[in-house]
């Protein structure tokens, strides 16, 4: 699935941390006891006891930021926290095989886009006997920066620190291999060899390489050898492609099978404990009626006359009944992982009917990859579903997968905890601070959990997954009897808890300074915070503050010598105390007394742009903007509306960016380009979101500014002007400047 649409939203440069312990003072399950494997279509762990995974995506890693998404405005603690807190017992974590060979070289890709500083260091005492304490001035991921405060470290380390945090918070994680390249659009290439330097053999290397690194680490539970192999055969020639994903009996190099075998077999070579998730491809020929991969495609053939079943990307598994995957060591470890959309994403033909849990069977879902699970022969893992919650027929997709997940104790994996996935949306909303209620709601009956008191099951057997979970070892000693889990219909029982000895703390190399939760910010934020006091504060006293304009002024467009006029605009602001006190202008005038209004730069004498700044009164540092236009006097202004373009593709619209070059307005220059490289791309989305968490750090340099207000222009630059670039790239846009529907 896409993660082409990066960044949706940057907020704040330095957001309060979470308050945690030191990197190293956990005491947490280091047992290497939580090893998984597989008999018939389920999963146990070492004594024998069912498991369930249920867990999310989160990606980042595989994109050209090397580094999972989020982190630029969120402290992985928090993150992590929350994650586990909502039940999320595995994360999939997409990464390149470019960024894994950096790795295993020694020579570990930097990483952009996250945010991590903790200043000062180490507690300051001043001449006069005054204590700074460390993390005053700034505190967020703490953990990924060197001893200095200052220094981040490298994609490496910070990888290694999430999954120290990760066991620390009860989640297990596996990695899935979303392109070779590092790659924001990769999912779109069909190979696991071909790009970056990366062959067949390369791709075994790295992926062997890390699973000897985390051999003794439980918390890295299995690998995803390949996103969405694809491909389609083509009208023409006797011969298959060689630049297609195909499953059959031959050692070709293009054989997804064979390539997975071997992976497999290498992988299983240095962790024989490592689950191996083996995905499908796109097309699988009609070998019933004698079609081979060699055989061509029928142009606008009707289903009953083409050669060739076809799937989702990564979502065809009708072979495996023909050429099984079975590595040297067995299938003990193998988890079979199709990926399944619903119409949001494309229009496959089983959503032409009023489709049913019964007709998505037949027409799609047991032949394509159901009958695996049904007939006991492996696992299986959806590895990526979800969509946009449209009250129609997505929405009704995607409550009969997940019941269906439910009812036959399916393994799944959600897509995504992201919000800036174009096609689908995430489980967080643009700011990555606050979840999507309506969404999570959907999905959190899919999570592992008790069945009268619900409190969520993790997979580790001491570490209890999040503030309302269960450890494995819990589970089965504690509730598994008295009142069951939602697997298996819920039916009780006893299981063997797996004997651990007191636990060891588990000690790294990160250099843990002093932990304090007290934080200041120069930047916007577009969200408003949680408040429990409105009581008006002095300057200076404020840690943490945000403002949101709420509320364009009703004018925005002046005549040569007309002042600027405030009526109807609003904005809000929030923040906190050194003390820890809340306080919420809520939603105020912009002329009010909460509020400073900086129009300096406005000049009525000459037409032009010009930028008005808005800050709250507590937090003068902490300012949004927006733009107003002198026009002559004879201009008249005429707003046009860019409604989503139908997608008119006959491949599955996963986040395409052939639509990143869109048309030039000549007197914006090209909107969307905030980077002024005569282009509009992801790159110009992060550009954005970079600026507005930091803007002293991340400049936006001449026409930039101009070109980055490519959502509703006038309203400053904002996160929706990096999502509107985020849906061209998605080809739900086919030009920009982007405008509200009227």
């Amino acid at each position: 699935m896409s993660s082409a649409a990066v960044m949706v939203s940057a907020v704040g440069s330095a957001l309060p941390a979470a308050t945690s312990p030191s990197f190293d003072s956990f005491a947490v399950d280091d047992c290497n006891d939580d090893w998984l494997h597989a008999e018939g279509s389920k999963l146990y762990d070492m004594n024998g006891n069912q498991v369930w995974i249920t867990g999310a995506n989160w990606f980042g890693f595989n994109c050209s930021e090397n580094c999972a998404h989020g982190l630029y405005a969120r402290d992985v603690d928090d993150m992590l926290q929350t994650i586990a807190d909502h039940g999320i017992n595995t994360l999939r974590l997409p990464i390149s095989s470019e960024l894994l060979v950096s790795w295993m070289k020694g020579k570990p890709n930097e990483v952009s886009s996250i945010q991590a500083s903790y200043t000062p260091p180490e507690d300051i005492i001043g001449e006069d006997g005054k204590v700074t304490p460390a993390g005053y001035y700034t505190n967020i991921n703490k953990d990924f920066v060197e001893a200095d405060g200052k220094t981040v470290k490298n994609s490496m380390e910070i990888f290694d620190v999430i999954m120290h945090k990760c066991k620390q918070y009860g989640i297990k994680v596996f990695i899935d291999i979303h392109s070779p390249d590092a790659n924001n659009s990769g999912h779109n290439y069909e190979l696991w060899y071909g790009l970056a330097g990366v062959s067949t053999d390369v791709w075994i290397d790295s992926l062997t390489w890390l699973a000897e690194k985390y051999s003794n680490d439980d918390t890295l539970i299995g690998y995803d050898l390949k996103n969405e192999p694809h491909g389609k055969r083509g009208y023409t020639g006797n011969k298959c492609p060689s630049d297609i994903a195909k499953w059959d009996g031959s050692t070709d190099e293009n054989n997804w099978a064979y390539a997975a075998k071997k992976c497999a077999d290498s992988i299983l070579a240095v962790n024989p404990h490592a689950l191996i998730f083996i995905e499908g491809v796109e097309q699988y020929p009609k070998t019933e009626a004698g079609n081979t991969y060699d055989t061509p495609d029928i142009w606008d053939a009707p289903p009953e006359k083409s050669p060739w079943h076809g799937a989702w990307w990564g979502g065809n598994l009708r072979g495996v009944k023909d050429y099984p995957v079975i590595p040297e060591s067995g299938t003990s470890q193998i988890v079979y992982s199709p990926h399944d959309y619903g119409p949001s994403v494309y229009a496959q033909t089983w959503f032409d009917k009023d489709f049913t849990e019964e007709t998505l069977l037949e027409d799609y879902w047991y032949d394509t990859w159901a009958y695996i699970n049904d007939q006991d022969i492996a696992p299986l893992l959806i590895g990526e579903w979800g969509g946009h919650m449209d009250k129609g027929k997505n929405e009704k997709w995607m409550k009969l997968l997940r019941d269906y997940m439910i009812k036959n104790h399916i393994n799944h994996t959600f897509w995504c905890i992201n919000p800036n996935s174009g096609d689908t949306g995430g489980l967080l909303d643009p700011t990555f601070m606050n979840w999507d209620d309506n969404k999570y709601s959907l999905f959190e009956e899919s999570l592992w959990q008790t069945s009268t008191s619900g409190k969520y099951i993790g997979l580790d057997h001491t570490v209890a997954l999040g503030k309302n979970g269960l450890s494995l070892n819990e589970f089965y000693s504690s509730y598994a009897a008295s009142e069951g889990s939602n697997i298996n219909g819920g039916t009780k029982g006893s299981g063997q808890p797996v004997s651990v000895e007191t636990t060891k703390p588990v000690t790294t190399t990160t250099t843990a300074p002093k932990v304090t939760t007290t934080t200041t910010t120069q930047t916007t934020q577009t969200t408003t915070q949680p408040t429990t006091t409105t009581a008006p504060l002095t300057p200076g006293l404020t840690a943490y503050a945000s403002i949101s304009i709420k509320k364009l002024p009703t004018k925005t467009t002046y005549k040569v010598g007309e002042a600027p006029d405030l009526t109807g605009g609003t904005a809000s602001a929030s923040g906190t105390t050194t003390d820890g006190i809340n306080w919420d202008t809520f939603s105020q005038p912009l002329d009010s007394v909460y509020f400073i209004v900086d129009s300096s730069q406005f000049d009525s004498t000459k037409p032009g742009t010009y930028r008005i700044y808005v800050a709250p009164k507590e937090a003068p540092d902490v300012k949004e903007s927006f733009t107003v236009v002198v026009a002559e006097a004879d201009n008249t202004t005429t707003v046009p509306t860019t409604q989503p373009a139908a997608d008119t593709t006959t491949q599955p619209a996963q986040g395409s960016n052939e639509a990143k070059d869109g048309p030039t307005n000549t007197e914006r220059g090209l909107s969307g380009d905030a980077n002024n490289d005569k282009r509009v791309s992801i790159s110009d989305s992060v550009a954005i979101l970079q600026y507005i968490a930091n803007g002293d750090k991340y400049k936006l340099e001449g026409d930039g500014k101009i070109n980055a207000d490519c959502y509703n222009p006038g309203d400053g630059i904002t996160p929706r002007d990096a999502l509107s670039i985020q849906y061209l790239d998605a080809k739900v846009l086919t030009s920009l400047p982007e405008y509200p529907a009227p």
